[in-house]
């Protein structure tokens, strides 16, 4: 059970700097593609400390070098890109059907925990072989 309560608290922390960055981006900048540019920003922060939180607590991955452990988080982020879809899917979703900065937010919480736990499965199949839980 310790493994499903550590990858929530994980995706919960992931999801907030998602998001902080994502509006502390969007009320930084406010030029052409801003909202895109935020979420962008957002998503490849979240990514970042997600594959650490992961590879260290969850699969307990240890990279036999730097290059070993470029090729680990690169195979990681290619399998977040179906999740990413489902996580912006949703976003810009809400975003189109309601208009507002709060229902835009929920609306990429609600993408990203559908798609954290379709990644979990993902990472531990394809990415994490070694040391799955």
């Amino acid at each position: 059970m310790r493994i499903p309560i550590t990858y929530t608290l994980f995706a919960i922390i992931a999801t907030a700097v998602n998001i902080g960055v994502q509006d502390l981006a969007v009320r930084k900048y406010v030029g052409p593609y801003h909202l895109l540019l935020s979420v962008g920003a957002g998503t490849l922060a979240g990514l970042m400390v997600k594959y650490v939180l992961d590879k260290r607590y969850i699969f307990r991955f240890q990279a036999e070098n730097a290059m070993h452990d470029s090729r680990t988080f690169l195979l990681y982020a290619m399998m977040g890109v179906v999740t990413t879809v489902i996580f912006w899917g949703f976003e810009f979703g809400f975003d189109h059907l309601f208009g507002t900065r709060e229902l835009r937010y929920l609306g990429g919480m609600i993408g990203l925990g559908i798609g954290y736990v379709s990644k979990y499965h993902l990472d531990k199949q394809f990415v994490f072989r070694q040391g799955a839980a």
